[in-house]
């Protein structure tokens, strides 16, 4: 159940929490006594309508449909973030916070990334294969802050390919996508792989060093000494 008493610990940095717009938003659904658990499903909504968006791609009928749906999955990923980050503003000015917030929190973020990144692997240049090894990846950097933060580390939000940059990474592929005339589309080999595997082979190199960085940091911590 909710409780004022609880705070949470180690949230993800985030310099727009410090802005004054964002702010005012948190409060004003604060006032209006909007679930921070609710923002977060929102944002799991949002992060799946990206995903089948990006999937749907592949199927568009003709050019101009197509760069709809990139331009629209790219304000997807984008609004799955921004409800991420106003579920916590907002439980926190609303004095909501609660351990099943932390779950709402974390548990949809698994499923919007999986969503976004095999939806990305199934669109116009991508490689399926590409988008599954991504997602496993993606879902191990959690995993491996969770670890560290159960055997006491505290919770490693570093990358350089958390959350934050892999949505980044692949909302510019959108964008180049939906903006970029067709000649310009870089495209290779027989399964026309193009801007969405280049994308994917990026969160997948930077995800292995976000998780090799995070284990580092973790030994680090866990065999200095006990104060």
């Amino acid at each position: 159940m909710p409780t004022e008493s609880y705070e949470p610990t180690d949230r993800r940095p985030i310099a727009s929490r410090e802005r004054r717009f964002w702010q005012k938003i948190a409060a004003f659904l604060a006032a209006r006594q909007v679930s921070p658990n609710a923002i977060s499903v929102a944002g799991l909504i949002s992060g799946i309508a990206a995903g089948l968006l990006l999937a749907a791609t592949r199927f568009a009928g003709n050019d101009w449909l197509q760069r709809a749906l990139w331009l629209t999955a790219a304000a997807g990923m984008q609004l799955r973030l921004v409800a991420n980050m106003l579920d916590g503003m907002v439980a926190l000015a609303s004095r909501q916070a609660s351990r099943l917030g932390e779950l709402y929190n974390e548990l949809p973020d698994r499923v919007s990334d999986a969503a976004v990144i095999i939806g990305t692997g199934y669109a116009v240049g991508g490689l399926p294969a590409f988008g599954y090894i991504a997602t496993c990846i993606a879902i191990l950097t959690a995993y491996v802050r969770a670890v560290g933060k159960a055997a006491g580390a505290s919770n490693l939000f570093v990358g350089p390919m958390a959350k934050p940059q892999r949505m980044f990474v692949l909302t510019i592929v959108a964008l180049l996508m939906a903006a970029l005339p067709g000649n310009w589309q870089p495209s290779w080999g027989d399964r026309h792989t193009g801007l969405a595997t280049v994308g994917l082979a990026i969160i997948i190199a930077g995800g292995l060093l976000t998780i090799l960085r995070r284990l580092a940091l973790i030994v680090r911590y866990l065999q200095g000494p006990i104060e």
